[in-house]
Formats: C-alpha cells, sequence, structure tokens
C-alpha cells in the first residue's frame, strides 16, 4: 500500500459577517471584515479514502447564521467519494462545524480523541463559554455510534493508516487533534481549528474560542515541527486557502483545493 496522498481542501460553506476582532485574542474590535471559510478534506490514494472532518448542514447553518453553500457529502461527490460508503472518518474535535453530518456516513468508523468525548459530555458543558460551539444533538450521534463500536478512540498520537497519523494538540479544545499526512510535496499539516487563520500561528495570535491558551500556544509550535515548512500547514478557516492552493479541476474550481500541490506565494 502507498504511503502518499493526494490531498484536498473541499469548501462548502463560509462566515461572510464575522469581523477580524472575533479572530484574535486581543484584536482592536474596530477592525473591519475578516470572514472565514468551512472546509472538510479528503486524504486519498490509490487503495484508500480518508476523510477528516464531516461539517454542517443547512439547518445548523440557518440556526447560526452561516452560509451553506452545500452539503459536505455533495462536496465528497464531486470528486467521486460516497459518504456513504467512506471507511474511516477523522473527527478533528466535536464543535458543531466539524461533527454535524455524521448520519451521512454510514459505514465509517471515526477517529477521535478519547479526551475530546470526555470533554464535550462532562461538566465543562455546564458553562456557556465552552459549550456554545458544541451541538448536543452531533455529541449525542457519536456516543451512539460508540455504543455501536464505531468510534475509535485515540489517547494521544496514533497512525491512521502509513503515511497518515492523528496528533493530540488540545488548545481550541481539550481533545483537538490535527492531522499529519505524507504527500508528493512531503509532510502536511491539517491543523484543523489549532489555527484557524495562517494569522492565527504567524502572528502567535491565538483564536478566542479556546480551552487553554497556553496549550493552544504549544500546538502551533508542534504543528511547525510536525510539518516539513510553514508552506505546508494548513490552517482551518482561512479564506486564503483558496487563493493560494490550485482547484482541483476547472470544474471544481471554488469548490475544491489540491493541497499536495505547491502553494503560490502569499
Amino acid at each position: 500500500m502507498s504511503d502518499t496522498w493526494e490531498v484536498t481542501a473541499i469548501r462548502y460553506g463560509t462566515h461572510a459577517k464575522r469581523k477580524r476582532h472575533e479572530n484574535f485574542i486581543g484584536a482592536d474590535p474596530h477592525d473591519g471584515d475578516m470572514p472565514l471559510d468551512y472546509f472538510v478534506w479528503l486524504i486519498r490514494n490509490e487503495e484508500r479514502s480518508i476523510v477528516v472532518d464531516v461539517g454542517f448542514d443547512e439547518a445548523e447553518g440557518r440556526r447560526r447564521h452561516r452560509t451553506v453553500d452545500r452539503a459536505p457529502r455533495d462536496g465528497l461527490a464531486m470528486l467521486g467519494v460516497d459518504s456513504a460508503k467512506v471507511r474511516d472518518v477523522i473527527i478533528t474535535h466535536l464543535h458543531y462545524d466539524h461533527a454535524g453530518t455524521i448520519e451521512h456516513f454510514g459505514e465509517a468508523n471515526f477517529h477521535l480523541q478519547e479526551r475530546e468525548m470526555r470533554f464535550a459530555t462532562g461538566p465543562h458543558m455546564a458553562r456557556r463559554t465552552f459549550a456554545t460551539p458544541y451541538t448536543p444533538d452531533h455529541v449525542c450521534n457519536l456516543v451512539r455510534k460508540a455504543f455501536q463500536g464505531r468510534v475509535v478512540f485515540h489517547d494521544g498520537d496514533r497512525e491512521i493508516a502509513p503515511g497518515v497519523s492523528v496528533h493530540l494538540l488540545g488548545g481550541h479544545t481539550m481533545g483537538l487533534q490535527c492531522v499529519r499526512v505524507r504527500t508528493r510535496r512531503g509532510w502536511i499539516v491539517l491543523a484543523s481549528d489549532a489555527a484557524h487563520f495562517f494569522e492565527n500561528m504567524e502572528r502567535s495570535a491565538p483564536f478566542p474560542i479556546v480551552f487553554s491558551v497556553a496549550d493552544m500556544l504549544a500546538g502551533h509550535d508542534r504543528i511547525a515541527r510536525l510539518a516539513d515548512s510553514s508552506d505546508h500547514i494548513i490552517p482551518g478557516h482561512d479564506p486564503l486557502v483558496t487563493k493560494i492552493y490550485p482547484a482541483y479541476s476547472d470544474s471544481l474550481n471554488g469548490i475544491v483545493f489540491r493541497l499536495d500541490a505547491d502553494p503560490s506565494r502569499r
């Protein structure tokens, strides 16, 4: 089996009205707009497909005033991947925008840090600060999968397949994990919400939704060690991803982007 993978980012939605001060601790509240995008990621080679995160649906988007352009499963279908037949899904953490369509992956095993499930079902959820980004039904859906024997719990770093591994970071949530992938251009890291934007890492300016600022900053350092260079780190929500990485094809321009290709200069 090959240990080199194709990696794509599939853009499924956006939050166009977000302000810059909402994306950095200590930012000036008078700063202007700084939208964020929503992605799921596909890792695949000749033998296997692995999905990273499952996004959220239109109903959740309406409730949270976000725009959903397409269901994540529809974005995967554009690449010839049937979500109902995917066998492995990595859930980086259980926030609404990463764990909201679990039911569309009917045959999958879900890879999750044990610490994240403990966080999302424990006493911290009694505090609005921590609970707001979670949707109880999403968490309950994964609990049900656990009862079916379809959640693979990890305690720290673990290889999912040759050339694909998860790494516990914490910070944004107690159990956030990133994903390291060997590609044709070297080792890349899907940071997920360890860094929403390139700037979060480059300016050492953490995102405000955070369980532990210290762990978030330590996570930035760890990601830098895991990736071959700063050009091999993919933030979780930065619209710049859609500008610096090439479209998968002309027909998928604006929707699917090749992360295993070299980015253009920012």
